[in-house]
């Protein structure tokens, strides 16, 4: 299978229609990004890498950043964290407070926006909150093994200045004694975390643990058990594409995490660590080309973990 050959395919054959999707412009400073960036990238379990369109450009992941602090809040707590956040699909917006509110401040599943507030307020235990965000940069560097990855500021700042949504999720998770911490200090590393920039191919390369049964394959060094990797690969596929995250497994069947910067980071365990970007969103804020890109790729190469 020519891996590259497939790549340039649908990067060749999804370009005519840069640009489709609406950008996450509520985020002041995303709404600059170019929608008609679009970029592929894919790294094998023996390192091989593949590269298309603006595979190397950084962008905002966003919301991909809660698979990895669900990962260090693992580590650190174990599955004790489930007593902190569900592990069902929402149903709902990514960012509803009715639903939190309905079910006793207790968020559906650790990738909606409620349930992430929660993790990283574990995720901060024992940290003041910039060396919370250390510990999460540092993770991401070790990962893609790779130093220069960075929280871009200037969208941390955006994402500061007209976050009210989550500062209301965030104090209704304080309201029914489902935060450790104050609302602002939880909001200010998880702001920062959603903040990073990454390229593509640095995504993907960060991800391939997931893919690999829990150890990175670049370094050999274990991240997660066999089976810590697997279920977050289950909550990835259930949940990772908040409420059209049915969908996504019946089109693509790969675990996924989508960001509203346009990233989508999808694993097909035992073979890649796939990352796509194009900043244009569909209806249920995920990348509208990259749900694209990823479908057509799990459907020529046969890595849906449904069958090929």
């Amino acid at each position: 299978m020519d891996l590259q050959a497939i790549l340039d395919d649908i990067h060749d054959s999804l370009s005519p229609r840069r640009g489709e999707g609406r950008v996450a412009d509520y985020i002041p400073q995303l709404a600059h990004v170019d929608p008609k960036k679009f970029g592929i990238a894919v790294v094998t379990v023996d390192g091989a890498v593949h590269l298309a369109g603006d595979a190397q450009e950084p962008f905002s992941i966003q919301s991909i950043s809660k698979v990895f602090t669900l990962t260090l809040a693992l580590g650190k707590h174990g599955e004790a964290i489930w007593k902190r956040v569900g592990r069902e699909p929402s149903g709902s917006a990514f960012n509803s407070i009715v639903q939190l509110e309905y079910e006793g401040g207790i968020p559906r599943n650790p990738f909606i926006n409620a349930g992430a507030i929660a993790i990283t307020d574990l995720v901060l235990a024992g940290h003041t909150p910039k060396e919370a965000i250390g510990e999460v940069v540092r993770f991401m560097r070790y990962l893609a093994d790779e130093d220069d990855i960075i929280v871009d500021q200037d969208v941390a700042r955006s994402e500061q200045a007209t976050g009210f949504r989550n500062f209301a999720l965030a104090n209704f998770l304080r309201s029914f004694g489902k935060l450790d911490h104050a609302a602002e200090l939880v909001l200010g590393v998880y702001f920062h975390q959603c903040a990073l920039a990454m390229s593509c191919r640095q995504l993907a390369r960060a991800g391939l643990f997931l893919a690999n049964s829990g150890v990175n394959p670049l370094t050999g060094h274990r991240v997660v058990s066999h089976l810590r990797a697997r279920r977050i690969n289950a909550m990835m596929l259930t949940c990772g594409h908040y409420d059209g995250s049915g969908d996504f497994a019946y089109r693509v069947g790969l675990p996924g995490k989508s960001g509203v910067g346009g990233g989508i980071l999808a694993v097909a365990p035992g073979k890649a660590s796939v990352a796509v970007w194009s900043p244009g969103l569909n209806d249920n804020g995920n990348s509208l080309l990259g749900s694209l890109a990823l479908e057509m790729l799990a459907a020529r190469t046969g890595w849906s973990i449904f069958g090929a």
